[in-house]
């Protein structure tokens, strides 16, 4: 196993690089240096002088990927690429384009986000199985033909609805939670309680009904006739047979999804105002802060190549007959 590890280690090494080229790439076909320079400078009739100032500041006087002009290795090290992206391999995402230290940032707004992050994922797993499960046990029949419809409509509805919709019926009508903020230490509670509760419900509908598909093409496999031929109760197939055979693709999409939990909501945390690493990355973008949107998508780019291994890891715990070369 440790074999595999280091090899999945050293093929994400080429994908890292390839993810932070394109980001480059694309970053810079729709933005140039002049133009973040007057984005962040913020004023009308910026002075050349000004903008010159600013990209001599920041690294972004150089050319983008080949400097011509220089000899040797430099001409491919002393770009912006190169000085921008390969520190990043060590974990060293040096400063915002604004000056802010962009680890320490990263360090301070996680904790927020997986504030909200991990209960979602936490409770919405435990009651998208449960109710998957339900509707697999009543399969064919009315509860079931209902389930999958309240499934259907609840994942046709958009998440902006649930946030705005919970915001005016708890907050604005029941006033039972602040309708955004967020606070340090135990006050904090009373602002995650809303987010969480939306993104919960959010996941339910597409959730269950993925959970259902899973476990309904269990039940049809010849193990389980073999149970019931057994005389075992539907609930002993289902806790003691299918749910355990159906705990790889659980895995598949649960695991990978771990590492990638710190990120947060995007949108759910612009909504709510919650400090976290999504309103973290929305503000970036919107500022055009190349420093900040290359490490967080390098960043999410590690941590789901981590997921992925993590969830082949998982695999082998899950079903020992599987072996890892």
């Amino acid at each position: 196993m440790i074999n595999y590890i280091i090899r999945r280690i050293l093929y994400a090494i080429p994908i890292l690089i390839g993810v932070n080229l394109l980001t480059f790439a694309l970053f810079f076909v729709v933005n140039t240096p002049d133009n973040m320079a007057r984005i962040h400078l913020g004023v009308k009739h910026v002075t050349p002088e000004a903008i010159a100032k600013w990209k001599h500041e920041r690294g972004y006087d150089k050319p983008l990927m080949w400097n011509g002009a220089a000899q040797g290795a430099k001409q491919a090290s002393d770009t912006i690429f190169f000085e921008k992206s390969i520190g990043m391999f060590a974990f060293d995402f040096g400063r915002s384009d604004e000056g802010r230290d962009i680890a320490h940032d990263i360090k301070t707004r996680m904790w927020p986000s997986l504030a909200i992050a991990l209960p979602v994922f936490v409770v919405g797993l435990a009651i998208n199985i449960t109710f998957a499960m339900l509707m697999a046990f009543f399969r064919a029949t009315y509860i079931d033909f209902s389930g999958v419809v309240l499934c259907v409509a609840m994942m046709s509805i958009s998440g902006l609805f649930y946030i705005i919709g919970g915001q005016y019926l708890v907050s604005k009508l029941l006033h039972l939670t602040p309708i955004s903020g967020f606070d340090t230490g135990s006050s904090a509670l009373k602002f995650l309680i809303l987010p969480v509760l939306i993104g919960v419900i959010g996941g339910i509908g597409s959730g269950a009904r993925w959970y259902r598909t899973i476990f309904l093409e269990e039940t049809s496999r010849d193990y389980v006739r073999t149970a019931r031929a057994k005389g075992l109760s539907e609930l002993s197939v289902l806790f003691g047979h299918v749910l355990k055979n159906a705990m790889i693709p659980i895995l598949t999409g649960a695991v990978v999804v771990i590492p990638l939990l710190f990120m947060g909501s995007l949108i759910s945390e612009s909504f709510f105002g919650i400090p976290g690493l999504g309103s973290y990355t929305i503000d970036a973008i919107n500022a055009q802060d190349f420093a900040i949107v290359r490490a967080m998508v390098f960043l999410g780019s590690v941590l789901y190549i981590v997921g992925l291994i993590l969830t082949d890891i998982s695999y082998t715990l899950v079903d020992p007959r599987i072996r890892l070369e």
